[in-house]
């Protein structure tokens, strides 16, 4: 939809996504994704703690996404997918597939990262502390819930995890995010979803506590790898492996 000079004001993006997403649910138009890149905003879900907000009173965009507050701007790639769900309707795997797709990216540009129990996203793990002591209060028991893949449905096996990363109880340095997911699913289809950080300025994350979380940190595909890495490299690779990840989903049910 633009990056670089062509980067898009979040209102704008915001009204073309309310546009596709009626046209998706009519069936008028096939799965659509838009990437882009912003001019810089602060936005924050409906679980945002106003203590997270800017100190310094600058504004911030409420939107009717999950998750918290976040940063979107230039250096960051913003993904909008406007997709029908099969029935039963699984965010959780929706949810597992957008962050598939972003591990995969990652890793074709040469960054490993991982999913962390009980934490959307994609992260960077902290480098394991020698003879560190588990906490046990702070180890994050979640059970079957982000497990949940919906295999009846035929969801590629590789998606139904156990790839989660154990939660940090104090066995490794700070987490660092590197890319935020926060959905919302109505009438069967998706809006909002990806941000990943590809080489912004990383100050703006310093107003906010980013995402809520106040024990980890968040990173840059620039900051991992020791080079520049613009949104433009982090394109292609965005595309085809999002594109492998949501043609895996069944075929939803039409005209509903």
């Amino acid at each position: 939809m633009g990056i670089g000079e062509g980067a898009v004001p979040y209102q704008v993006a915001w009204e073309e996504q309310q546009r596709l997403h009626a046209l998706r649910v009519a069936d008028e138009i096939p799965d659509t994704v838009l990437l882009l890149e912003h001019q810089p905003v602060y936005t924050m879900g409906k679980r945002t703690n106003p203590a997270d907000l800017p100190l310094d009173g600058t504004p911030v965009v409420e939107v009717n996404r999950g998750g918290e507050i976040t940063w979107h701007g230039p250096g960051q790639l913003v993904g909008y997918p406007i997709v029908k769900l099969p029935d039963p309707i699984d965010v959780i795997a929706y949810v597992r597939r957008l962050e598939e797709a972003l591990i995969r990216s990652c890793a074709a540009s040469g960054v490993e990262t991982t999913r962390v129990e009980g934490r959307s996203g994609v992260w960077v793990l902290g480098g394991d502390i020698p003879d560190a002591v588990v906490d046990p209060a702070q180890v994050v028991d979640i059970g079957r819930l982000t497990l949940r893949m919906g295999l009846p449905l035929g969801i590629d096996p590789r998606l139904a995890g156990p790839e989660y990363a154990p939660s940090n109880a104090g066995q490794r340095g700070d987490d660092r995010k590197l890319a935020a997911i926060g959905v919302r699913v109505a009438r069967g289809v998706t809006m909002h979803g990806f941000a990943l950080n590809c080489d912004p300025d990383m100050t703006w994350f310093d107003r906010i506590v980013p995402c809520g979380i106040r024990d980890a940190g968040v990173a840059s595909l620039a900051g991992e790898l020791g080079r520049a890495f613009p949104v433009a490299e982090a394109l292609p690779l965005v595309e085809k492996h999002l594109a492998e990840v949501l043609a895996e989903l069944p075929e939803p049910v039409t005209g509903r």
